[in-house]
């Protein structure tokens, strides 16, 4: 028997993916704020202090529950949906941008998931939203999310997003994965993570990837994306910069801007 409430769910879309989740009478799903898309009649929203799992009795609880979301930079609160009316009612949840939503069970993969820090989407009631410190000082400082994770816990489901496309791989004891540090979305408790440094002055001046690969050894599950937000972001601010199109060259693409309106 499940402790978390018990939810179902279908996933709409491609590039830019929504989450619409079937609530029986008094089942209830929480969410990040600002994730809501739409909601049938008899469902109703509440802000909650915390992430309102049981665990959390009394105000002590809820405060030390939303203190540990300040710290990996989410807000002191969320939203909890609420069916109150009779047979099936359905809430949906829109991802923030360009990716896929990642359901994972719970109950399947041992009561608890590690996922970087703005990951978490929406889940059953009872799911706790905690965190999880790097226990090791080269991980914390340099692979890519700091000393502070998120932590899902529980026996329900939860939803993750992430940008691009998801690769799930299953790793078995001792194989080991080395994966650029941003594309890290989500791995299972029993995976070792580690970081190692790329070695080669060619490969740490001029390669490019940065100076660490994150490892990781299983056995587990990992999830990875192909678009990292700060990867993406970096894109956009790149593009946004004086001089337009760095990758044309200085006349190339100064003329390439003429022909689009951009250097007047």
């Amino acid at each position: 028997m499940r402790r978390n409430h018990e939810i179902d769910y279908r996933i709409y879309g491609e590039e830019m993916q929504c989450v619409e989740i079937e609530l029986d009478p008094q089942e209830t799903v929480v969410a990040e704020a600002g994730a809501f898309m739409y909601m049938d009649d008899g469902i109703q929203m509440e802000t909650i202090f915390g992430d309102g799992s049981a665990q959390n009795n009394g105000f002590f609880g809820k405060l030390m529950s939303a203190g540990k979301r300040m710290l990996t930079g989410e807000s002191l609160f969320m939203t909890a949906f609420t069916h109150h009316g009779y047979n099936k009612a359905k809430v949906a949840f829109a991802s923030p941008y360009p990716g896929r939503i990642i359901p994972m069970d719970l109950q399947q993969m041992g009561g608890k998931v590690i996922c970087q820090k703005d990951a978490f989407l929406c889940a059953a009631k009872g799911v706790s939203v905690g965190i999880e410190w790097q226990k090791k000082l080269g991980t914390g400082l340099f692979g890519g999310e700091g000393f502070i994770m998120q932590k899902l816990e529980g026996d329900g489901l939860a939803f993750c997003h992430a940008g691009g496309h998801i690769i799930e791989r299953t790793l078995a004891p001792g194989e080991i994965l080395r994966v650029d540090t941003g594309c890290i979305v989500a791995y299972t408790q029993e995976v070792d993570f580690d970081i190692q440094f790329i070695g080669g002055i060619k490969n740490s001046i001029f390669g490019g990837e940065g100076l660490f690969y994150a490892v990781l050894r299983g056995p587990g599950k990992v999830w990875l994306q192909t678009l990292p937000i700060s990867r993406l972001a970096s894109r956009i601010m790149s593009y946004g910069s004086v001089g337009g199109r760095k990758e044309e060259g200085g006349i190339l693409g100064g003329l390439g801007n003429l022909l689009d309106g951009d250097g007047m």
